[in-house]
């Protein structure tokens, strides 16, 4: 009886342990991959998504053997502004509504170092799957890797529609910008 009751047990286990919970079926697009999956973001989450990405670029910067950066204020202000402003564009574009760059943003933000360079995108996908998407690209990948930043900027804008518009800025610093040469800034698309 006591073999019995074992056997017994010991299938009623390999029967629980066969039985995955499978979540829906992925969709698939006509070119066979899974569509994507709206990423609705909480205004809540914007210091924590900062932090995320802040901690992925300096994983990158370290990787490639440059400094790691630090979340400037005035850099996050001028990246949520510019990723308002494309949102009212309605188009991924460096520069504002009212013709400026981002050196004039930083600047109107009180940001006391120069701007290096700023990467953008209008996408569904989340902040880290838009960092990976910027480092498949020489140009957006230099922004995430210059040796010469300090500071960085991050922020978002999303629609109703769940669409996303980001924007990455980064900074040489205010205690790096002295005794070095005023570097130009870059935009770069992404």
């Amino acid at each position: 009886m006591t073999t019995r009751r074992s056997v017994l047990a010991s299938l009623g286990a390999l029967g629980v342990a066969g039985c995955v919970a499978t979540g829906p079926t992925p969709q698939l697009g006509s070119d066979g991959r899974p569509l994507p999956v709206l990423y609705r973001i909480n205004p809540d989450d914007t210091a924590r998504i900062q932090f995320r990405v802040l901690d992925s670029v300096n994983s990158l910067r370290s990787a490639s053997g440059a400094a790691p950066l630090q979340l400037s204020a005035e850099l996050n202000a001028a990246a949520a502004t510019h990723s308002r402003d494309m949102a009212i564009q309605n188009r991924p574009w460096h520069f504002g509504s009212d013709g400026s760059s981002v050196i004039d943003r930083v600047r109107r933000v009180g940001y006391p170092g120069t701007a290096l360079g700023q990467n953008i995108s209008e996408t569904y996908e989340s902040e880290l799957e838009t960092v990976a998407a910027w480092m498949q690209q020489p140009g957006t990948r230099d922004v995430i890797t210059d040796p010469a930043a300090r500071d960085l900027g991050f922020a978002f804008f999303q629609e109703e529609n769940g669409k996303i518009w980001w924007t990455m800025v980064t900074g040489d610093g205010a205690s790096t910008a002295q005794n070095v040469p005023t570097p130009v800034a870059r935009a770069v698309t992404g």
